[in-house]
């Protein structure tokens, strides 16, 4: 096993590393910026060490990354999610430096990280793509002849995108043109790849993804599914473990195809296969994600599998610790992300200092988070400030636990999406399992909500006008 691990990310989800670290008794190494000093998890970690330069560049740096590693005798780096996690030259110069990179190799992570090379893949092994042009487009007029062939509505996808990003759909031969530029451009800017595909867009889908791990000696298992189709601009808000759509047979139907797809790459670590269920009960592979995924908590729960702890043992050599047979789902967990953002305001970024927290307790409840009163919430970052995961028997417990759960939940000096998320809790359709992609699109009402000004909030705020008056 690892001696020392070097945690190549920051907030929640390097506190996670580090906790599964902890008790593997291995040793942790943070990196932070100069803005991101103050972090729980800078604290945590047995060491910590400054990169730079600015807030985020340091993070992106993989040879200081590298460098850094080797210089205070770290034997691994786990990347966490973001960031370098899907970078496969970081993972090569990680090889190449004798350090373990805590994911797949570096030519999975590059095959995979080409929408256009896994929708050929999954189509030789005979597991269903939407339909969508071979390689990539090069001209307007191999676009609107797809298009005319297939119909619209179609969707335009950056070959190498995510995180919603060079994702735009497009219902007429008048909104091709400018939409093919648009995204080609914001991919170019987010992933220096500005090269995209087309597909048949499928209406009111369900967003379901296979969560997988695989070891270096062949073995390969799924642990069910995660339902993860509440999203705001291509972007997961709330997850559900185990879906509600899935029968038996279609679970153990995706699943396999899921295998197949991470066998067929000789794919080892944690990984993500990521699907389209359509209306119709008909399921699409779109892509595989190869890191570890800010969801993973509801898988964890239901399973009772420690998904980073797994990612760790097996980049160490070891064999899985659990047969296909021994994975079993028990009850269901939802997943809320708080976020610093104002749903009201079309999810705008809020920036400012926590004023007061006080996170949830209970049974089935949990925070992976990395917030504190008086934590001051950086610009610079995913707007992420915690994960809220609850598990129970039942849909309607699970619900009626986290609705229980965000009620509890303080936190104060900025606009973040607990109540949206105590509104979607609420609502009839959620609570009875009816949503889809379209949900937030469908559901206007739930951004119309009172946001209670607590006293404190009201003080502070009044004593900053009246400083500022005097101030002038």
């Amino acid at each position: 096993m690892f001696k020392k691990i070097l945690v190549a990310n920051r907030g929640e989800i390097a506190m996670r590393i580090i906790r599964a670290c902890r008790e593997l008794n291995i040793a942790t190494a943070a990196i932070y910026a100069e803005q991101d000093s103050t972090g729980i998890y800078v604290k945590k970690a047995d060491e910590s060490y400054l990169v730079g330069p600015g807030p985020v560049q340091g993070f992106l740096d993989m040879h200081q990354i590298v460098d850094l590693a080797r210089r205070i005798d770290a034997d691994a780096i786990h990347p966490g999610y973001g960031f370098l996690s899907e970078n496969a030259q970081f993972a090569h110069l990680c090889q190449a430096s004798g350090i373990t990179f805590i994911g797949p190799s570096p030519q999975v992570i590059h095959l995979m990280g080409s929408k256009i090379k896994a929708r050929e893949l999954a189509k030789k092994i005979g597991v269903p793509v939407v339909p969508g042009t071979d390689g990539n487009i090069v001209g307007i007029e191999d676009a609107l002849a797809f298009c005319r062939r297939v119909g619209y509505p179609v969707m335009i996808k950056a070959s190498a995108g995510g995180g919603g990003r060079g994702l735009r759909v497009v219902r007429s031969d008048d909104e091709l043109w400018g939409n093919m530029e648009t995204a080609s451009q914001e991919a170019l800017a987010a992933f220096g790849d500005g090269s995209f595909f087309i597909e048949k867009y499928i209406e009111r889908p369900h967003h379901i993804e296979f969560q997988i791990l695989a070891d270096r000696h062949g073995h390969v298992i799924h642990l069910g599914e995660r339902d993860c189709s509440i999203q705001r601009r291509h972007q997961k808000l709330i997850e559900v473990a185990p879906s509600l759509m899935l029968t038996p047979k279609l679970r153990k139907e995706m699943g396999e195809a899921a295998i197949a797809i991470a066998k067929a790459v000789d794919y080892d670590n944690a990984g993500t296969v990521e699907f389209l269920l359509a209306q119709d009960g008909s399921y699409y592979f779109i892509e595989m994600n190869p890191r570890i995924q800010v969801e993973h908590t509801v898988t964890e729960q239901i399973t009772a599998v420690d998904i980073v702890r797994s990612q760790i043992s097996i980049a160490a050599g070891r064999p899985l610790e659990i047969k296909q047979s021994e994975v079993t789902l028990q009850g269901h967990a939802i997943q809320c992300r708080i976020n610093a953002e104002d749903p009201q305001n079309n999810f705008r970024p809020s920036t400012g200092t926590v004023t007061a927290y006080l996170s949830p307790g209970g049974i089935g409840v949990r925070i992976d988070g990395a917030v504190y009163k008086d934590y001051a919430v950086p610009p610079y970052y995913d707007a992420l400030l915690a994960k809220l995961t609850v598990r129970g028997r039942t849909w309607d417990e699970t619900v009626s636990r986290m609705h229980r759960s965000l009620e509890e939940y303080v936190l104060r000096g900025i606009k973040t999406t607990i109540p949206f998320m105590k509104k979607i809790m609420n609502e009839p359709d959620f609570r009875a399992g009816r949503f889809d992609t379209s949900y937030l699109e469908t559901h206007p009402d739930l951004f119309q909500y009172d946001e209670s000004i607590d006293p404190e909030d009201f003080v502070l705020a009044v004593s900053a006008a009246i400083a500022a008056y005097e101030g002038l």
